[in-house]
């Protein structure tokens, strides 16, 4: 898009896998790339194409192969989940990084000595993240802007792509709750966010109902007049959504994800998952393949 918004040859860009073979993409779309690792020639800018769930192992080789280019001074990116992947090669330390929030909290697990932000990208010297969706496209659009030196290039890309407006790195990654939930009720707004942080050791709705100062019959009245729940159903729902996130995005056990939600058994949280989602636990973490990664290159002209 920057070539074409600039009428000239600003970028060229190929794609990189382990061994050069076909790799399919998290929709099911096998990908040809241009180079494998060991064939690849040297690029400005390397990024790293994440997946969900992220996998639990990634390939050695890959990461000895980025600190290599990170040794030869290459700009480094993580797309998405692509951010874990340079934090476990240890290219994040020191480093301020991002990536999709409902990945966060595995990042820091696995890694609390790297700076995460809930930002929509990060650019911090020569490391590039960003979120999921399309904040790649915000990134890019930052990146046009940085490399070219030009804004009026970026605002051009920006509208041929059919953005709004360009989002800075301050814009926060989840639009806010009351956003989400389709009205402004304070209460409402106050409750959900207590049930978001309580979902280890899950709230009576006593105590919900204590905290934001309302009767139990005023607290299930805000849940069925604004989202057409109870109490009870939408916080069991919070709870079922984190652990499938844990389910499919990390290697907690069953057992651990079900009281990270609190469950009090795993007997329990497999009826009510099956329930829910139709599937029981094990049989989704079990037929859930992780996409083959792929990394994207860059170079400037």
């Amino acid at each position: 898009m920057a070539n074409l918004a600039s009428d000239q040859l600003l970028f060229q860009w190929s794609t990189i896998s382990l061994d050069g073979a076909p790799v399919q993409a998290s929709n099911g779309v096998p990908l040809q790339p241009d180079f494998a690792l060991d064939q690849a020639p040297a690029f400005d800018a390397l990024f790293v194409c994440g997946s969900n769930p992220i996998p639990p192992r990634i390939d050695p080789r890959c990461l000895n192969w980025l600190r290599q280019r990170a040794r030869q001074s290459t700009v480094l990116g993580g797309i998405c989940t692509g951010s874990y992947w340079l934090a476990r090669a240890g290219l994040l330390n020191g480093y301020r990084c991002t990536l999709h929030w409902e990945d966060t909290e595995r990042l820091l697990t696995d890694f609390p000595e790297i700076i995460v932000s809930k930002r929509i990208y990060e650019i911090d010297r020569d490391r590039y993240t960003c979120s999921g969706g399309i904040a790649p496209v915000d990134l890019m659009v930052a990146l046009i802007d940085l490399r070219t030196g030009s804004h009026e290039i970026a605002a051009k890309v920006s509208e041929l792509m059919v953005c709004e407006r360009i989002r800075s790195t301050q814009d926060p990654q989840r639009i806010p709750l009351r956003q989400q939930l389709g009205t402004s009720q304070p209460k409402l707004t106050e409750v959900v966010t207590l049930m978001e942080n309580n979902l280890e050791e899950p709230l009576s709705k006593e105590e919900l109902a204590h905290f934001i100062q309302v009767s139990v019959r005023q607290l299930e009245r805000l849940f069925q007049e604004h989202l057409k729940s109870t109490p009870n159903a939408y916080y069991l729902e919070l709870r079922l959504r984190r652990a499938r996130q844990l389910l499919l995005g990390s290697e907690q056990s069953i057992i651990d994800v079900a009281a990270a939600c609190g469950f009090v058994s795993v007997t329990h949280f497999t009826h009510r998952y099956r329930d829910y989602f139709g599937i029981t636990p094990g049989r989704e973490r079990r037929i859930v393949q992780p996409p083959n990664n792929s990394v994207a290159a860059a170079r400037t002209s």
